[in-house]
């Protein structure tokens, strides 16, 4: 039997990720600025790769997997209960179906989980969803139950 959920922007996720991101990047930053200027111009250097790759890593969370604006952003999961094999319909249009290898990675906090999984062609895909994307907590929890039947 195949169920689908439908994805909504997670506003509440995107404030937490901004109440991390912004401040980590701009201490890095403010960091770099002073060992440039300091007596430590290299490390500098390791500071900017450091702010510039959480300033990325924070963009593509918020853009993607929160507001969900991305092209390639999840919009919404099929899920098959009898067979391994998991759709995921994207902005875009597009649909990456996931059939074989499909593993689901919980974080602690159980707010979001990581699905990873091999499409037709052998190329690895992988996913991010929150619990706030979803309109009713039930769905969530009915993906992750799924989830755990199969693995």
């Amino acid at each position: 039997m195949i169920k689908k959920f439908s994805l909504k922007q997670d506003r509440q996720g995107m404030i937490w990720d901004l109440l991390l991101y912004i401040p980590t990047v701009t201490a890095l930053s403010a960091f770099a600025a002073n060992a440039w200027y300091g007596e430590n111009p290299n490390l500098a250097y390791l500071l900017v790769f450091l702010a510039t790759f959480f300033l990325i890593a924070g963009a593509n969370r918020v853009l993607k997997t929160r507001m969900m604006l991305l092209p390639s952003a999840p919009i919404g999961i099929e899920a098959d209960s009898q067979a391994p094999c998991v759709r995921v319909l994207l902005k875009n249009a597009q649909t990456q179906e996931m059939i074989k290898d499909i593993k689901v990675f919980k974080d602690y906090s159980g707010r979001s989980i990581g699905l990873t999984g091999i499409d037709g062609t052998g190329k690895r895909l992988q996913f991010i969803f929150h619990k706030g994307q979803f309109s009713l907590e039930r769905d969530y929890q009915t993906l992750q139950d799924m989830f755990n039947k199969k693995s």
